[in-house]
């Protein structure tokens, strides 16, 4: 009895998490870890604090955002003097100066002054559009964490699947003992023994394959830390260790995703912006001022004379100019008001599309933990005792066994596609939510399955987002 101690020892943490389910939603909140705003796990925290300080896409970020910044003194600075250096003289025969009147040496200096208000304008148009460039920087961070996140959820994904491929094969060589016994009695066909070690053979082809995706996922990840590719990550959480993950209710969701959303803030900075690029367009219709003073020594006993002037700007040719420009600005304003508006309702409709999925992907763990998973096993424990009595087919012990671990992974897949949805309400990701039929909800394909699971789209890739993603785990194994 054998294979059925090892069909208990799957359905152990089964019972175990249906037993978990039947507390209230409350305590299952608090007392189920989340990968998406968990960091104690001790590898996980530490990718992120390395990522962090590594990733030369925040340093891009931040270097923009002190150009953004140094622009702001620049803005609202007066134009440069004028020094003029000159001589008046009277004839053309020899210098005169101290000798005639009318002859001196001139130093005189100007300067322009804008009118009063521009230079406040222009600083706060400047001020404003910093303060926009400086989302990117929130946007960099936030895309840096979760491309970390679902980098660690990956591999803890995958590393699951091996160990979901020992339990598979642990099962087939439990069969193929079986089939051998019944042949060697002259009560089972050879075509049984063959069949079960043709299966064993393409469970090793399959752990090449997951091996490889392994050292590709722990690869990837080590980039997007900074560290070298080939550092060991040693892990201990479990992707069933895991609950799913809560939103709150769809006001609370909205509003924190309006407040930490850098498009929007982004959105709102440029709205400012615009309004004061209206009010600057406005003001630049208004002449400018300059001022200029100068002093004229003329030498031997004639006293010095001095000059003073103030000039001012006939906005004669650029009134047509400028009126054209505050309605180009008024447009603008108008544009940019229109844009945080779509932002919005993007952020909203997001936010929604998370939270009816992620409603979806709870009562499939529920269906798993309550009887899926216990259901499944105790098919595959039945169908090879009544094998073994004669009473059912070879072809149906493939199907019992493949199937509970399908159902296992489907499981994992879930719960994977829950935390998905968690990092990327984390990140206040705008991209849609990708189809959940063909991941946790859908039916899944393990080794000998015959069967290929459709491979769900990433749904929380960043907008603008940085390199270093890392392809879905959703794929069974089967498509190895």
């Amino acid at each position: 009895m054998r294979h059925v101690a090892l069909l208990f020892a799957l359905l152990s943490p089964v019972a175990a998490l249906a037993q978990d389910d039947a507390r209230t939603p409350a305590a299952r909140a608090t007392s189920i870890p989340a990968l998406a705003t968990d960091t104690t796990d001790a590898t996980l925290a530490q990718l992120l604090t390395e990522a962090i300080d590594a990733r030369p896409e925040l340093r891009q970020a931040e270097a923009q955002a002190q150009a953004a910044q140094e622009r702001v003194p620049q803005a609202g600075a007066l134009p440069d003097p004028v020094l003029q250096l000159g001589i008046q003289n009277d004839g053309f025969g020899e210098l005169m100066i101290g000798e005639m009147e009318g002859s001196y040496y001139s130093i005189m200096a100007s300067q322009a002054v804008p009118f009063p208000g521009k230079r406040a304008l222009r600083t706060e148009v400047a001020r404003l559009g910093a303060k926009a460039a400086s989302t990117q920087v929130m946007r960099a961070r936030l895309s840096i964490e979760a491309e970390v996140r679902r980098g660690y959820l990956d591999l803890l994904l995958t590393r699951e699947r091996l160990m979901l491929l020992d339990q598979l094969e642990a099962l087939w060589k439990q069969s193929a003992e079986t089939a051998r016994i019944r042949y060697e009695a002259g009560e089972g066909a050879q075509s049984d023994l063959l069949r079960s070690q043709l299966e064993l053979n393409r469970l090793r082809q399959r752990r090449v394959a997951l091996n490889a995706e392994e050292r590709t996922r722990a690869q990837t990840l080590n980039r997007l830390s900074g560290r070298a590719l080939d550092a060991p990550l040693p892990t201990t959480l479990r992707v069933r260790d895991l609950g799913v993950p809560e939103f709150g209710d769809a006001e609370t969701a909205t509003k924190d995703a309006f407040a930490r959303s850098p498009e929007l803030a982004q959105a709102h900075a440029t709205v400012e912006q615009a309004g004061q690029q209206v009010a600057l367009a406005r003001r630049e219709r208004l002449p400018d001022f300059t001022v200029s003073a100068g002093v004229m020594p003329r030498g031997g006993n004639f006293p010095p004379m001095w000059q003073a002037n103030v000039g001012i700007t006939l906005p004669i040719f650029s009134g047509r100019k400028q009126n054209r420009a505050v309605a180009e600005s008024s447009a603008n304003a108008e544009a940019t008001t229109r844009a945080k508006e779509a932002v919005e309702q993007v952020l909203r409709l997001r936010v929604l599309e998370r939270i009816t999925a992620l409603a979806a992907l709870r009562d499939t763990v529920a269906l798993f933990r309550s009887g899926i998973l216990m259901q499944s096993a105790a098919t595959a424990e039945s169908t090879l005792t009544q094998y073994r009595v004669g009473r059912a087919s070879f072809a149906s012990v493939l199907e019992a066994n493949t199937g509970i671990v399908r159902d296992e992974e489907d499981f994992l897949r879930t719960l994977v596609e829950a935390h998905r949805l968690a990092i990327a309400q984390a990140e206040v990701s705008l991209e849609p939510v990708a189809s959940i039929a063909g991941g946790g909800l859908g039916s899944g394909g393990m080794p000998g399955a015959g069967s290929s699971p459709s491979t769900p789209a990433r749904s929380t890739a960043p907008s603008g987002g940085t390199p270093g993603a890392t392809p879905s785990p959703a794929s069974s194994m089967s498509g190895m």
